[in-house]
């Protein structure tokens, strides 16, 4: 009987090594397309001093420009619906990809800190050179809070959309569970999650609230990126920042905050699980005037899962940063 058990356990770990590796070869296989091969017509790449940046524009000429930064797994076309609509507004939408996500150059090195990605942000705006409005979501918003922080005087506004930023774990930083620290072990587990497309979808609808946002289209959209070559080995390089408190960062001092002397503002949903809404609350607190948006019956994604509502909200937030362009030209 101890031999029958023993036989069966063993056939069955051999069986989830099959599966993980089958996994990660797949992943090897799909990821074929070398760096700026193959790159969505609706946008382009940007030279900056941190390597090349892929950005979609929605111009409006003499427009405000309004800068995107989005979340986990995703890329620039995430903002696709509201960058038209900002675009509509009067302003001129940028959105760009943080890298290892979306089709941006992957740094040398492997370095995805808060501060090196904040550095990478700061070579963005320095390249822009215009002082956009930076509104940034989710994951997205800690290394753009960061940027902000440290070179102020390059934008002219800052939105925060569901920001994890992480003030809430000043008092107890977090540190990568130990399995994820071992290089092999996380990049087998990245194939199997987060660059594996067959729970793209998944993944998603665990982000939303309303769980009907997850279209088939915007899941395949979030696949794209997904054929670049090295795409699961630079995520899996990235993941451990997911866990990780950055100790030193400007963005999780109150002071800082305190001290921001920009227009700010924060957009939140009531019922998101990710960054739980008194998050949004303690960062419109912090900074002087800040002006706070609660979306109901909306999750972690607004602007996935109420566009509309999103889109008057954060237009009503830009215009109290900068006039629009159509405004400008009815003052003239």
């Amino acid at each position: 009987m101890n031999r029958w058990i023993f036989g069966c356990f063993a056939s069955l770990l051999a069986l989830c090594c099959v599966t993980i590796l089958a996994f990660r070869w797949a992943a090897h296989l799909r990821e074929a397309v070398p760096f700026s091969v193959g790159l969505p017509s609706e946008g382009q790449l940007i030279d900056t001093a941190q390597g090349a940046v892929f950005t979609v524009d929605f111009a409006k000429q003499s427009a405000p420009r309004v800068v995107f930064a989005h979340g986990t797994a995703a890329w620039s076309a995430i903002w696709r619906e509201t960058m038209l609509s900002v675009s509509n507004a009067g302003y001129q939408a940028t959105a760009f990809d943080m890298p290892p996500f979306g089709w941006s150059e992957h740094p040398d090195g492997a370095d995805y800190s808060r501060a090196a990605q904040a550095d990478r942000v700061i070579a963005l705006l320095e390249a822009l050179d215009d002082r956009p409005i930076i509104v940034a979501h989710s994951v997205g918003a800690g290394p753009v809070s960061e940027a902000v922080l440290k070179r102020p005087e390059l934008v002219s506004g800052y939105i925060v959309v569901s920001g994890a930023i992480g003030l809430s774990d000043r008092g107890a930083p977090k540190q990568p569970p130990y399995l994820l620290r071992n290089s092999t072990i996380r990049e087998l587990a990245t194939s199997i999650t987060a660059t594996n497309p067959m729970l793209t979808g998944t993944f998603l609808r665990d982000f939303m609230y309303r769980k009907e946002a997850a279209t088939p289209e915007l899941i395949d959209m979030l696949r794209a990126p997904m054929v670049r070559e090295g795409y699961t080995n630079a995520v899996s390089e990235w993941v451990p920042e997911l866990f990780t408190t950055p100790r030193d960062a400007l963005s999780l001092d109150p002071t800082n905050w305190e001290a921001l002397d920009l227009p700010f503002a924060v957009i939140w949903g009531a019922e998101d699980k990710v960054t739980p809404i008194p998050q949004g609350k303690e960062l419109a607190t912090l900074v002087p005037n800040a002006k706070l948006t609660i979306l109901e019956s909306v999750g972690h994604i607004p602007h996935l899962e109420a566009p509309p509502e999103f889109a008057e909200a954060l237009i009503d937030a830009l215009k109290s940063m900068a006039p629009p362009h159509t405004q400008e030209l009815e003052q003239k």
